[in-house]
């Protein structure tokens, strides 16, 4: 994971220096000793699928997530998306729930956010891998420094974007971006603890209408059954 030929290239750029820093170093030690001792999700090929999906000069729309899902087979590198076949997550199946409430978009019969990212959704979670079974076993570790620099990146492009932080954690980014040039999509996070303030904050809406304003295409959120 060391080499720059993991990133993928229209990422190098503008990341590339920090897979040089100590820090990442450290990092890459620290997830391959973890993967000696047992399983770690996502697998090696899918840390970076996000920025794989979206490339850099596609961004329209940032979503910042936590840390991959870490139940066998379910997380593929993107936040809130699993793998094709496996059970819809509470989370996702919440802003399913307000997608159709807000849009009337059908509930779908699978979790996998591909056609999202496709449309330049960035699907980025701010840690990018976990020890099987154990949510945030890998916070802290320098992830969190990697990924701020991925939010950075996107914030200081000419082309703005729209960045949506659902929940306490992922305000705290909110430093890292220029309000003047960007638009900043907050609210409740969408997990069973907060829905209740998540539903009806109609967040799809907002999004699109600040893509349109920005010139940009608005996301389709329809996600296909696959069944």
């Amino acid at each position: 994971m060391t080499d720059t030929d993991m990133l993928p290239e229209s990422w190098r750029g503008v990341l590339g220096d920090e897979l040089q820093k100590p820090y990442f170093q450290q990092l890459t030690e620290f997830v391959e000793k973890e993967r000696a001792n047992g399983p770690v999700y996502p697998p090696r090929e899918e840390v970076f699928a996000a920025l794989d999906a979206t490339p850099y000069d596609r961004v329209k729309v940032l979503v910042l997530g936590q840390d991959p899902y870490h139940g066998e087979g379910q997380g593929h590198g993107l936040c809130f998306s699993v793998r094709p076949g496996v059970k819809v997550p509470p989370s996702l199946r919440n802003i399913y729930k307000e997608m159709n409430a807000e849009l009337g978009t059908p509930i779908p019969d699978n979790g996998y956010l591909m056609p999202w990212a496709e449309q330049g959704v960035l699907l980025l979670n701010a840690v990018l891998t976990v020890r099987a079974g154990e949510a945030n076993s890998h916070k802290g570790k320098g992830w969190e420094t990697f990924t701020d620099a991925v939010i950075r990146a996107v914030a200081s492009r000419p082309d703005p974007a729209v960045f949506v932080l659902w929940g306490n954690y992922a305000q705290k980014k909110l430093p890292l971006i220029d309000q003047e040039r960007h638009v900043v999509v907050k609210g409740a996070h969408p997990s069973p603890l907060s829905a209740k303030k998540f539903f009806g904050s109609r967040p799809f809406t907002q999004i699109n209408e600040a893509v349109a304003a920005q010139g940009h295409q608005p996301v389709d959120w329809t996600v296909p059954n696959l069944g």
